[in-house]
């Protein structure tokens, strides 16, 4: 290659993801960005030509797609390059690792190791982060019966859902995936520390980007009976010290908008309690289209090429 500069394409530029994760690859001057004229996108034998000139390839594609653009790179051999997927098809695949960096202390050099990383859902990003630490704590058991409420902007939906909600008179709100089948449900399960399924009812709203994944608990209901500071300790004492995730401090927060942090990779969390009651409501809060989608991508991508600097 003419360049020392590691090089990067993302195979579906053109999805909502892919342009999101190209706007912000182009301000990152370390690597090369490579592109297919828009007729050779779908040609297979371009595809992989260009994967084979590359260090790393982005899959921005729906999951058969992509389980077909993996094989592409494989049958590379020793040229196959590094693959992010941003798709659902490998998130809870042993052979690739979990893109979630705050997941665990070992978790960004596992990243950065890898050859084959998945990123994490916008969903499960919020109920991962919430979830996972007072698991391990043992806060909340394995088989708590766990609800996750949530709402995000209509970009995360495909096209169907952007153009129904970019017409006049898009549907202000609606719940979906009421069969209770939703394809986020196992790597919430599985990177969570969950054994019992959750029960996880997304929603979206008549706005663009920005979302709020909630989780109600009975404090009684819980080992040791723990007030709100328990919880919120645990989780500032696990998240101590990093770049994206935040803890809020206290109790004042009553009210919260989905889309409070659009534009940005960070990741704040809540909790919320009634102490009277013994109720609490801990709630993520995040742009779907960054923490949760190319924010997330590009803080993989900078930890697998061994580059430095912010999101």
């Amino acid at each position: 290659m003419a360049s020392n500069q590691p090089s990067v394409f993302i195979d579906g530029e053109a999805g909502t993801t892919g342009l999101g994760i190209r706007q912000r690859l182009e301000m990152v001057p370390q690597i090369v960005l490579r592109s297919l004229p828009a007729p050779q996108r779908k040609d297979s034998f371009a595809r992989q030509d260009m994967m084979g000139m590359c260090d790393l390839v982005v899959l921005c594609l729906p999951d058969d797609a992509a389980r077909e653009a993996v094989a592409l790179a494989e049958a590379l051999g020793s040229d196959m390059p590094k693959l992010l997927d941003a798709s659902t098809a490998h998130r809870v695949d042993a052979q690739w690792t979990y893109g979630f960096p705050e997941m665990a202390s070992a978790q960004p050099g596992k990243i950065a190791t890898s050859r084959k990383v998945s990123n994490p859902g916008c969903y499960p990003t919020g109920a991962i982060a919430l979830l996972s630490p007072l698991v391990k704590a043992g806060l909340v058991p394995p088989d708590y019966p766990i609800t996750i409420n949530a709402i995000s902007g209509y970009s995360g939906g495909g096209r169907s859902m952007i153009e129904a909600h970019d017409r006049a008179g898009g549907p202000a709100f609606a719940l979906y995936a009421l069969g209770l089948e939703h394809k986020h449900v196992p790597e919430i399960q599985r990177f969570g520390g969950l054994s019992r399924r959750p029960i996880f009812i997304p929603s979206v709203g008549h706005f663009r980007q920005g979302m709020l994944v909630s989780i109600a608990l009975y404090l009684d209901d819980l080992p040791g009976r723990p007030i709100g500071a328990d919880l919120r300790g645990t989780l500032r004492a696990f998240y101590e010290g990093s770049e994206y995730i935040k803890v809020a401090a206290g109790e004042e927060t009553d009210k919260l908008e989905p889309e409070a942090l659009n534009g940005t990779n960070q990741l704040d969390l809540y909790v919320c309690t009634n102490q009277r009651h013994r109720q609490a409501v801990l709630v993520a809060q995040l742009d779907n289209l960054g923490k949760g989608a190319s924010g997330a991508a590009v803080q993989n991508l900078r930890l697998m090429l061994g580059l430095v600097g912010r999101v």
